[in-house]
């Protein structure tokens, strides 16, 4: 899930807020603070052997495992694996009666090989589309799925003083799933992770190449909705010294692209319906010679406003097959939905601004410019229950916005300073949940 342009915004943004808020009072405030600080060395420890052995889609076996075994020994009252593949799941059930809060970590690896000077690095390589390719966690899950562990087990050994059932969701696929398959949230729910228990709220948090322990919310609209698109466009072949023979299929396909980004730049608002369309592979031809008389491009589109969603992709189609038509070719464009818009609750916002103030590093909680246009399948959880995705800045201390590599690439590098602020996050998001409930 790419989200440099959430590191560029967050450069341009208007609103920082550092209001001091009421501190929310528990009995056990003092017990809780000490094992969170008591954790950091095994979160960092989890964190570094799981980005020393990172895992594709729906492949997640080892770090499954890994967590599975830790929840075990917690002695949570569910352990469920298995789910949507290579998923887990945990219950905890609180010493006192609450509500139900629903904790996410994501745990897959992506296709990079990586280039980051640690000792922990990954040398892992595996067979990809048919290529060796390196597998890395160059998006941060490797840190989701450590700080949900710690999480975990500082709440698990204060379980007696803890209000209501915690679930926690070691969630695969994420970043996609191998060809043919399902998986993802999406998955998890269709085998009932949601069912029994059924959360009242769910939280999930993702790293960011921005300020060191800086969190980042976003009412409403926070991150993109996404769709792969894939366009064939058939013409016909013949011999490149004679092309008014034939109809050059990448002649008609460059025409779409550029056809594409003139639709969304003239035809889509940029306020009421800002929207992406971007071509990312294209494959056609034999020779140099041969006039191509097949082209396939694949791309994605990302979208803000869900009203507006249906009308995007119907111009896209009727761009690509008209631009197709006018020159004698054919174009088939067809669709996959990868996740809806990640829309945040604005009062449970609202409701747990305080305890990200209290958690984040400086009271730092950034809550106003545009939400980024990375997409995340955490909406398919924010859509059966209200719901609440942040960022947390994992920079380098000193390190700002804007000057570190983004998601996805192969330099993208977490600071394990900033690890211990997502525990905290995590942890006083359940226990202000339940302590904030309406009489």
């Amino acid at each position: 899930m790419p989200l440099s342009s959430l590191a560029r915004s967050l450069a341009a943004m208007s609103l920082v807020v550092t209001l001091a808020m009421p501190v929310v009072a528990h009995a056990d405030a003092a017990s809780i603070e000490q094992a969170i600080a008591g954790i950091e060395v095994n979160v960092i420890a989890w964190r570094h052997d799981i980005h020393q052995n990172p895992e594709l889609g729906n492949r997640e076996i080892r770090t499954g495992a890994l967590v599975a075994k830790h929840l075990e020994a917690l002695g949570l009252d569910v352990v469920k694996t298995g789910v949507a593949h290579t998923g887990v799941i945990g219950v905890l059930i609180g010493g006192k009666p609450g509500p139900v809060v629903a904790l996410r970590a994501d745990m897959d690896g992506l296709p990079v090989t990586e280039e980051v000077d640690i000792p922990f690095a990954s040398k892992v390589t595996v067979q990809y589309h048919g290529r060796e390719v390196g597998v890395m966690h160059a998006c941060g899950h490797d840190a989701h799925t450590a700080i949900l562990m710690g999480a975990a087990q500082v709440l698990a050994e204060n379980r007696a003083d803890l209000e209501g059932t915690v679930l926690f969701l070691f969630q695969p696929a994420e970043e996609g799933v191998p060809v043919g398959q399902n998986g993802g949230a999406k998955m998890m729910l269709e085998e009932g992770a949601f069912k029994d228990p059924r959360p009242d709220v769910v939280f999930g948090l993702h790293t960011s190449p921005t300020t060191n322990g800086v969190l980042v919310v976003r009412k409403q609209a926070a991150m993109a909705g996404s769709d792969r698109l894939s366009i064939i466009v058939t013409g016909k072949q013949t011999h490149g010294a004679m092309p008014e023979l034939g109809v050059d299929a990448i002649a008609a396909s460059a025409q779409i692209i550029i056809g594409l980004q003139t639709m969304v730049a003239r035809q889509m608002g940029a306020a009421t319906a800002p929207s992406v369309v971007s071509i990312g592979k294209i494959e056609g031809g034999i020779r140099g010679n041969i006039v191509t008389g097949r082209v396939e491009m694949t791309g994605t589109v990302r979208h803000l406003n869900p009203n507006m969603h249906e009308d995007l992709l119907n111009r896209i189609r009727h761009t690509a097959e008209t631009i197709a038509e006018s020159v004698g070719a054919k174009a088939e464009v067809t669709f996959r939905t990868y996740a809806p818009v990640v829309y945040n609750e604005p009062s449970l916002v609202d409701r747990m601004l305080p305890t990200l103030r209290r958690a984040a590093k400086n009271g730092i909680v950034i809550t106003d410019g545009p939400p980024g246009m990375g997409a995340e399948d955490f909406a398919y959880l924010s859509r059966e229950v209200p719901g609440m995705y942040f960022h947390i800045g994992t920079n380098k201390p000193g390190v700002g916005p804007g000057e570190a590599a983004p998601n996805h690439s192969p330099l993208y590098y977490v600071d394990d300073t900033a690890l211990l602020t997502g525990v905290k996050a995590m942890v006083n998001l359940v226990i202000d949940y339940a302590a904030t409930q309406p009489e």
